[in-house]
């Protein structure tokens, strides 16, 4: 049975010191997924001849690989990872460079994964905008907007309700439910509750609503899952992408 302390003994790089080859793989299972730590670092992903795939750097290691197994299971067997200690972009670039740089001088070849126009593992970036619930601010609304907001989350499979845009989110708890949505490759429509131009009313309205009291609010199938304490402990489970699955 894999524990969790092989990752965080193990797997911690600080200053991207950790390398690659002592870094001990894990079997990706629906037992062993739950050990994969959900934070930010560096990961690679092997098949089942052992041979390394794909390198990836993601702010939720675990939501990235359930990802990846779902999408391409044969590819995705094994998996080694490198949490990092302070995960702003240079320690996540270094660290997947310094990975990077220790497979391509071992070997002499980049991953099949990350070869210049390979789409295998990374997903294409979402077009879609923002949803706004009204015309405008001045446009007299010919019903209520509770009602409005009960037809969104009724009509659409997943709504997040968000502080800023999907593209920039406002503030740290909707950055870290963005980002599991879309490593989870979740196809979801968001709305900016601090937008008081087209969404105005919406922030206390839908506290109403959905009696809870803070933001981001993700719906599925009309009914409130949880905000971002519930969202991170699902995806750190495997219980979210299997939400998702259904």
């Amino acid at each position: 049975m894999w524990s969790l302390s092989l990752f965080e003994e193990q797997s911690s790089i600080n200053g991207s010191t950790w390398k690659l080859s002592e870094t001990e793989p894990v079997p990706v299972t629906t037992e062993t997924e739950a050990l994969i730590p959900s934070g930010s670092g560096v990961y690679a992903v092997y098949d089942s001849k052992k041979e390394l795939q794909f390198i990836g750097l993601s702010r939720n290691i675990a939501a990235s690989v359930a990802t990846h197994q779902k999408r391409v299971p044969e590819l995705c067997v094994s998996v080694k990872v490198g949490t990092v200690d302070e995960p702003d972009r240079a320690s996540l670039t270094n660290a997947w460079k310094s990975w990077m740089e220790e497979h391509i001088s071992g070997t002499g070849k980049v991953p099949p994964g990350n070869e210049s126009g390979n789409i295998t593992w990374l997903r294409q970036q979402q077009k879609k905008s923002d949803l706004r619930l009204t015309p405008g601010r001045h446009v007299q609304l010919t019903v209520p907007l509770e009602e409005l907001i009960d037809r969104l989350v009724k009509e659409n499979e997943v709504v997040a309700f968000i502080k800023g845009s999907r593209n920039a989110p406002q503030c740290g708890f909707s950055q870290r439910v963005v980002g599991i949505l879309e490593a989870l490759g979740v196809d979801y429509e968001s709305l900016d509750v601090l937008d008081e131009e087209y969404n105005s009313g919406l922030r206390e309205t839908l506290k109403k609503y959905s009696n809870w009291p803070t933001f981001p609010q993700v719906f599925v199938k009309g009914e409130l899952l949880g905000g971002c304490d519930i969202i991170s402990s699902m995806a750190e489970s495997g219980e979210l992408a299997k939400v998702f699955q259904k």
